[in-house]
């Protein structure tokens, strides 16, 4: 009995599967194995091949090429970029949103894929960020707006709160994600994982745990871990990160956050939710640092009506151990001892590029130890390519994401794509929630633009008013003459959703003059983009509610 490969050319879908491994079944073929996204169908026959050409055209379907295999054949399409005859076509190191985007197009290209993979499946996104810091935030939100002062005439009650019981909800969110999202469409693509430490020892091949991976392409997408600064007695008194914040077996008294960007706002607005005493370190003057002043402002404005203290312009000199701890801050020009039964370090995170034995590669780092690349995303090993947060870019999952598909579709498709941040948008999840797209203020004027701004406070929004919130404001970057959007920053209840607006608005080149000129639904917070649109020529505090 040989066994065969069969080019099935118009096979689309996994009901074509079913039906071609049908039509082989029933002629007597063993273990008939069909890809549509390989376009090709595998299996076993006794006598003549022709036949099974024929069932699979009675069947509805093209054949194609048909090859014998022995043990190590590549089929000729599926030799992938260098045109050699390897195990497969395309690794990733990693098995993250980047590495899965990437796997996804690299398959859908016909490229024969593994994923090697050292910890859990699923990288940071799933396991330890987005998913589930964004779930224990909407629980730590909720019980928050219950307590007072509630909404006129509604009684509302925080009746306590069960932290090893959201953290159990949140693990069973995580685990159930990682298997749909991750581990069944691994089963499904038919990527191989490969569990253990990759690191490469040729220009062309990897080994893991004693086996070796030879490919045409590879992908590095071991993401990027916690960065923890050399301060003075932090060791020795023992401190948190966003990873292990999340895992705590029981509320903290007090907690001080190291680091006021969204890392630390995001966590340290989490534990103030739900009654922990928390005060904000930034070494910068201003919290969320890279955003607009007036953002500063406004969400600053907002953790103190919450009872955050934030000490700006504030340097950690040293942690003493004990209970509670003690950080040392030099803030002002004088002293300072905080004391809290926590800290959680939260000052960014770095590339992880470990013990990759990228030397054997040819993979070669700048003076600063990050990944030497050029705009398409590709080492100094022309083989070789990067996609997610060890690129050093902008660390979002959707950016992870589309590094990755673009990296495929260089490696294995042949493309010379590059990546294009212009309309990228900027969320973090605080309440309200501060989200940006494009340039600043300063950014614009930095790049050479004549720029002038508006700045809009949520007391001129209806939908803030309605809601009793009125904390935060829009502000637009526009180019003075063309009124061309440049930039937009929302703080406010759903800013993230509103963002979108200023996305296409950036993206597709549009004016002030289209955003007033355009329809916005009212009573919703959307409406503020169309009103600090129409301020470059309206005084919008003389306008009716929704008047054009």
């Amino acid at each position: 009995m040989a066994e065969y490969l069969l080019v099935v050319e118009s096979m689309t879908c996994e009901h074509c599967e079913r039906a071609i491994e049908a039509a082989l079944g029933a002629l007597g073929a063993e273990d008939p194995r069909a890809d549509h996204r390989r376009g090709e169908v595998r299996f076993s026959l006794e006598g003549d091949p022709a036949a099974a050409l024929e069932a699979v055209r009675v069947a509805g379907y093209q054949p194609g090429e048909l090859t014998t295999q022995t043990d190590g054949d590549v089929a000729p399409h599926h030799r992938g970029p260098g045109g050699g005859r390897r195990e497969f076509d395309f690794v990733t190191v990693g098995s993250g949103s980047a590495a899965f985007a990437a796997a996804i197009r690299a398959s859908n290209l016909g490229a024969r894929v593994a994923m090697v993979e050292a910890a859990t499946v699923g990288g940071t996104c799933v396991n330890v960020g987005c998913i589930p810091s964004k779930a224990l935030l909407a629980a730590a939100e909720t019980y928050h707006r219950a307590g007072p002062p509630p909404p006129p005439r509604v009684a509302t009650a925080e009746l306590g709160v069960d932290w090893a019981g959201l953290v159990a909800g949140k693990d069973e969110i995580v685990g159930s994600l990682r298997r749909e999202k991750y581990l069944e469409l691994a089963e499904s693509y038919g990527f191989e994982i490969v569990p253990g430490p990759a690191a490469f020892t040729g220009p062309d091949r990897l080994s893991v745990e004693g086996r070796t991976l030879a490919a045409d392409a590879f992908l590095l997408a071991t993401g990027s871990a916690p960065f923890v600064p050399a301060i003075p007695g932090l060791e020795d008194a023992g401190y948190l990160t966003s990873t292990t914040a999340m895992a705590l077996e029981r509320l903290p008294g007090s907690l001080v956050v190291i680091g006021g960007n969204a890392i630390g706002l995001e966590m340290g607005q989490l534990f103030a939710d739900l009654g922990v005493e928390v005060t904000i370190v930034e070494a910068l003057d201003r919290l969320a640092p890279g955003e607009e002043p007036e953002v500063s402002a406004w969400i600053t404005g907002a953790l103190a009506d919450q009872g955050i203290e934030v000490l700006t312009a504030a340097s950690v000199v040293g942690v003493g151990p004990g209970t509670p701890k003690t950080v040392q801050v030099e803030v002002g020009g004088a002293r300072r001892a905080l004391e809290a039964a926590e800290i959680l370090v939260a000052t960014g995170r770095r590339p992880v590029l470990g013990s990759l034995g990228l030397d054997a590669a040819g993979v070669a780092l700048d003076g600063q130890g990050r990944l030497v690349l050029d705009g398409q995303l590709r080492t100094t090993n022309p083989v070789i390519w990067a996609a997610g947060d060890v690129t050093g870019g902008p660390q979002f999952v959707y950016v992870a994401a589309a590094q990755g598909a673009l990296a495929a579709d260089n490696a294995v498709g042949g493309a010379t794509r590059e990546m294009d941040y212009t309309a990228l948008p900027r969320v973090t999840f605080t309440t309200p929630t501060i989200a940006a797209v494009g340039l600043t203020d300063e950014a614009a004027r930095a790049a050479g633009y004549d720029c002038e701004c508006r700045v809009l406070d949520l007391a001129h929004v209806p939908r803030a008013r309605v809601n009793r919130d009125t904390r935060g404001g829009v502000k637009v970057v526009a180019e003075r003459g063309s009124g061309r959007v440049l930039g937009l920053s929302a703080v406010a209840d759903g800013a993230g959703d509103v963002i979108l607006a200023g996305v296409y608005a950036v993206k597709f080149g549009l004016s002030v003059a289209d955003l007033a000129d355009t329809w916005a639904p009212y009573l919703t917070m959307a409406e503020s983009v169309k009103l600090v649109a129409q301020t470059f020529t309206t005084d919008v505090s003389k306008l009716s509610c929704c008047a054009a």
